[in-house]
């Protein structure tokens, strides 16, 4: 079942002793410094946000994926398509029990990033941020990204609605961005 109000600890449920899980902690909008605030304190897909920031289109790397009945959870990275650079990571949880068969097939299949399958088939859906992350990196994620472990970056949490139900759970962490 998912939560209107998910956690970094309960999203990473679904996988656990994952080596790559950060050190995040919740903070303020108002703490999310530029340009991490643009690309976070908002109400968009990530995958429109970043494409329009590295003024490239991304692609997604399914790293690990969990299914039981129409509960789906998958890590990622998404990448640009222009250099390969991982731009950024996420981890979500779908009820694919309310999304269509179109949508649920592309999702599972892995090969799109998921704003732009739910943006590609007109799916009614609502984007709320719930909290926002100061985050350190695992040496995993850091090698992910290219940086030394510990590294400071931030994220958010979310969830996406499709009318008043929340069909999906996020956690979206940002490459870390040199100011």
């Amino acid at each position: 079942m998912l939560t209107t109000a998910p956690t970094v600890d309960h999203l990473y449920n679904s996988f656990p002793d994952s080596p790559d899980r950060p050190d995040a902690v919740e903070v303020p909008a108002g703490e999310v410094p530029e340009p991490y605030h643009r690309l976070l304190v908002h109400t968009h897909h990530m995958t429109v946000t970043v494409e329009e920031f590295y003024r490239s289109p991304v692609d997604v790397r399914v790293m690990d994926s969990r299914r039981s009945g129409n509960e789906y959870a998958r890590k990622i990275l998404l990448t640009t398509r222009d250099t390969g650079a991982v731009v950024q990571f996420g981890l979500v949880r779908i009820n694919l029990g309310v999304c269509p068969p179109a949508v649920r097939e592309a999702i599972v299949e892995g090969k799109t990033p998921l704003g732009r399958v739910l943006i590609q088939h007109d799916m009614l859906r609502r984007v709320e941020p719930v909290g926002f992350l100061r985050v350190n990196l695992s040496e995993e994620m850091a090698g992910w990204f290219g940086v030394e472990p510990g590294a400071l970056t931030f994220g958010r949490l979310g969830v996406i609605y499709t009318g008043d139900r929340p069909a999906v759970e996020v956690l979206e962490i940002l490459t870390p961005i040199a100011t």
